[in-house]
């Protein structure tokens, strides 16, 4: 049977690092606690590695830690390899005890060894591994050799209770401006002009993103596509210039995601996610959360269903359904194509509108949560230290996202744009026709009453709508094959976008939330979102259309929204006197003629409910 060997270790102290050093896999990294969620297995000579989630207690609450516990329980003959920061040794080292109970074989592997240095720790490797009783080396030691050797050695049980002379702490100092970033007066400000100078460069007119795109829109619409026209081929020569059209449509927008991806990778790379997380704590636990979800939140920029596996870092289930409900308000890097297919089409710089589209799905996430939450759970998570990205790997993860997002358009976007040019362009008959006489307008004229509420009732949007519900990307390339470009208003372009930001997400999200909730709750929660999405976006053309709608309905709405704070306190007025004047001595009863009031009196002045009034 091939041996086990497991890494175990603290949040964010290196493991998942290691483990593709060692396996050759290419796990996700991050400077931030809870990347890894899952265990992962990989190959390497000494046998099979597993990459487990961070862990400070065998006993811990979260869920991350459950199924690292788990795994150590189910797999007692493992080898285990403790990876740990040099500055949080000695909080590894209660937990090397509790897992190496009764006998374990195990190493001590180190990391981040500059930084401890540089701030004055020092630390006697042999001296070390004699106090503990096992192997202790750095992480540049760590090879296969090396493991090998560990899977030779006898169990052994740690208990040493510290490192006596052979550990020096370093000397914990808080920078200036790290210490700035911990303060909401300097911190909230400067995180939201980085935010806003991020989309600038990505959006603005004139700025590196827009112009880049430019650039690529030349490239497909010029240079490939004069080529094209040539094909002598009348069905060759269409098919060449729709797919062109299409795929070309979501390729130019890869600067402008590129561009995105690199602010998220800076962000977290940098350190700057802890102290982002600390200071949204507190309107986060407001919510029914805590700041760890601003990770999950975050990354929900990029990929939906990225940030959906990534919740299980989170504290309880009850917190990680409502961030999975919350996420698909946010816009994630397959919408942006067609955020900007709908703006473009009206505005020359379509910064602003760009803007108010994601500062509009954060207040519907924001507003879900602020209905729905509870107060959240205390903030226990691991801060990464503050420092300069490595160049060399923040090129290396940005390359893995552009290869990730090219790889999805030459395969989904592709197949799907090939699959539409053929509907689109065929009879039954497979005779060549014109788009309103194909297999597609027949397929899909009975649905055209769908967006016909928000001026676009065409049977084309609603196929570009469904295609979207299979990948947000697919949007942007039905549009450009079947239009060229957003034929309808600028209130049917609001509305659509709209609907966009708030139906369902696409097949992988849901895949990655029916592995998280269920099958049965994802698929409802993808019926229900993508309902809603529609009597929305119909709700919003028709306010744009009326606009003296919003004299009748904000109103309305106000009411609504402080209907329950509002009327809660006027209906427990006079329980709240009858409290106030028992404690003061007198004797308020309530009146007769309200018996479900006297139920709940009396429960809540401690008497039964088979109790009579005084």
């Amino acid at each position: 049977m091939e041996e086990m060997i497991a890494l175990v270790g603290n949040p964010n102290a290196g493991k998942t690092t290691l483990f593709n050093r060692l396996t050759g896999r290419r796990e996700r990294v991050g400077n931030w606690h809870g990347v890894t969620v899952r265990a992962a297995m990989g190959r390497s000579a000494a046998g099979t590695i597993v990459d487990l989630p961070g862990i400070y207690r065998l006993s811990g609450g979260s869920m991350e830690e459950g199924e690292t516990a788990r795994f150590l329980a189910e797999h007692p003959a493992a080898a285990l390899v403790f990876v740990s920061e040099y500055a949080t040794l000695p909080r590894t080292l209660a937990l090397m005890r509790e897992a190496t109970r009764g006998g374990r074989r195990c190493l001590l592997v180190l990391t981040k060894e500059k930084s401890f240095f540089r701030a004055g720790g020092r630390v006697d490797l042999a001296g070390l591994g004699k106090t503990l009783g096992c192997l202790v080396i750095s992480a540049a030691e760590l090879n296969a050799a090396r493991l090998e050797d560990l899977l030779k050695i006898a169990p052994v049980e740690v208990t040493a209770s510290d490192m006596g002379a052979a550990y020096r702490p370093m000397s914990p100092k808080l920078g200036r401006f790290d210490g700035l970033l911990y303060s909401a007066a300097f911190g909230i400000p400067f995180f939201a002009l980085l935010f806003l100078f991020a989309f600038f460069m990505t959006f603005a007119r004139g700025m590196p993103g827009d112009l880049m795109k430019g650039a690529v829109e030349g490239l497909f619409a010029e240079t490939l596509a004069g080529y094209a026209k040539k094909i002598p081929s009348s069905v060759l020569r269409s098919l060449a210039c729709g797919l062109l059209s299409s795929v070309g449509g979501v390729l130019s927008f890869l600067p402008q995601i590129a561009l995105l991806e690199l602010f998220f990778i800076l962000l977290e790379e940098s350190g700057l996610f802890s102290r982002l997380a600390f200071l949204t704590d507190g309107i986060l636990s407001r919510m029914g959360l805590s700041g760890r979800a601003v990770f999950s939140l975050c990354m929900g920029f990029g990929c939906s269903a990225a940030a959906i596996l990534t919740t299980r870092g989170l504290d309880d289930r009850e917190m990680q359904r409502r961030v999975i409900t919350c996420l698909p308000f946010l816009p994630c890097s397959a919408k942006l194509p067609v955020f900007l297919v709908l703006t473009t089409t009206f505005f020359e710089d379509p910064f602003p509108a760009v803007l108010l589209l994601y500062a509009l799905g954060v207040g519907l996430a924001v507003l879900y949560a602020l209905f729905t939450g509870k107060r959240g759970a205390p903030l226990c998570m691991e801060t990464a230290p503050l420092h300069i990205p490595a160049p060399l790997f923040v090129l290396k993860s940005l390359l893995f996202q552009i290869k990730q997002f090219i790889i999805k358009v030459a395969t989904v976007v592709l197949a799907f744009s090939f699959v539409s040019w053929l509907l689109s362009s065929f009879t039954f008959a497979f005779v060549p026709c014109a788009v309103e006489d194909s297999m597609l307008a027949a397929l899909c004229g009975r649905l055209s009453f769908l967006f016909a509420p928000v001026g676009m009732g065409d049977w084309r949007m609603t196929y570009a709508a469904l295609a979207g519900l299979v990948a947000k990307e697919n949007v942007a390339g039905a549009i450009a094959l079947l239009y060229g470009s957003f034929p309808y208003s600028v209130q049917s372009a609001f509305a659509f976008a709209v609907f966009m930001l708030t139906c369902s997400p696409c097949v992988s999200a849901i895949a990655a939330e029916a592995r998280e909730l269920g099958t049965r709750r994802a698929l409802a929660n993808a019926g229900i979102r993508t309902l809603s999405a529609l009597l929305l976006s119909y709700a919003v053309y028709g306010l744009l259309l009326l606009p003296w709608l919003w004299a009748l309905l904000l109103p309305a709405g106000l009411l609504l929204f402080f209907h329950e704070k509002i009327f809660r306190k006027l209906r427990d007025l006079p329980s709240r006197l009858h409290r106030r004047d028992l404690s003061a001595g007198v004797d308020v009863s309530p009146r007769p003629s309200s018996p479900p009031r006297r139920a709940r009196q009396r429960k809540e002045d401690g008497r039964g409910p088979s109790a009579s009034p005084r």
